[in-house]
């Protein structure tokens, strides 16, 4: 027997049905809520009513089957699973952008994010081997000023690291470890020196990179440890901080290959722990040439 009322009646109860496909509008609601910290600035971002956007928040949950934002406290925050989720949803916004940017429509390039001093020496080399291997896939090499260098908000699709940490969903991979060496005022005592130790350093200033450096205070020996800091978010400020005088710095021999600045000497330093070289990206990955990518650097950095 047909049910009464025939298809077009089916077809109208099956679009009031309540289930609801997440759509790129939810994730973007999502972001901005998450980025302003307040539905009322959000809504004032994205140029909606309040009451629209908090429907819109609200249909994410439901489909998601998890609270996004703690509503409890005076301050708007994000719940452990809103936390979680942020970086699925900027990635997943970034790709489509990335997709629907006309100015690379009929290219795909192969995104290689770094927070600092990319490959070092290795660098150039890279890009023009893969040049010849792959003409046909443009590799953009990107600074980023944070720890995953793009990776967790979609920017990368993947990242040359010197401190992966653990994030979940990003496979890392050690490719080589670095020799430290120290950053000094070129006008200062300690550019006179062939080569360094910490202990060299305990009674200077030590400008420190707290978003995406590898140097902290647990370097030196209890003894030996520097009683000032100096407090930098990138390697620009790092460097200025250092020629100014009076402060030192610690860091790799790739940041003197890509750095090299008139008023900084860089000098071996001896007794240091290396810095480990890690190349990250997502699982899976999000270009298919990141494997590519991988093997490249394998046998440049075994060469």
């Amino acid at each position: 027997m047909r049910p009464p009322g025939g298809p077009e009646m089916l077809i109208e109860q099956w679009l009031c049905f309540p289930v609801m496909t997440a759509e790129l509008r939810h994730l973007r609601a999502f972001l901005a809520i998450a980025a302003e910290g307040s539905i009322t600035r959000a809504a004032a971002r994205l140029h909606l009513t309040q009451p629209a956007l908090s429907r819109t928040l609200r249909q994410l949950e439901e489909h998601l089957g998890v609270g996004l934002v703690d509503r409890s406290t005076h301050h708007l925050e994000l719940t452990p699973a809103g936390e979680a989720f942020r970086a699925r949803a900027a990635a997943a916004v970034a790709a489509v952008d990335e997709a629907l940017d006309p100015a690379r429509a009929g290219t795909w390039p192969l995104r290689l994010g770094h927070a600092w001093s990319a490959l070092g020496e290795h660098t150039t080399t890279l890009l023009r081997a893969w040049q010849e291997t792959h003409p046909h896939i443009p590799l953009r090499l990107l600074r980023v000023d944070d720890r995953t260098a793009g990776l967790a908000q979609g920017r990368t699709d993947a990242a040359v690291l010197r401190d992966p940490g653990e994030t979940p969903g990003i496979h890392t991979e050690l490719l080589t470890t670095e020799q430290r060496v120290a950053a000094v005022p070129a006008d200062s005592d300690l550019a006179r020196h062939p080569s360094l130790t910490l202990t060299d350093l305990a009674d200077w200033a030590i400008a420190i990179n707290t978003v995406t450096g590898t140097t902290s205070l647990d370097l030196w020996p209890p003894d030996a440890t520097p009683a000032i800091t100096v407090e930098v978010a990138n390697t620009d400020d790092w460097l200025a901080a250092i020629s100014a005088g009076r402060t030192a710095g610690v860091t790799s021999t790739a940041t003197a290959a890509m750095h090299p600045h008139p008023a900084v000497t860089y000098l071996p330093l001896t007794g240091a722990r290396p810095i480990e070289l890690h190349l990250a990206w997502r699982e899976p990955p999000t270009h298919p040439a990141v494997p590519a990518l991988a093997t490249l650097l394998r046998d440049l950095l075994r060469r």
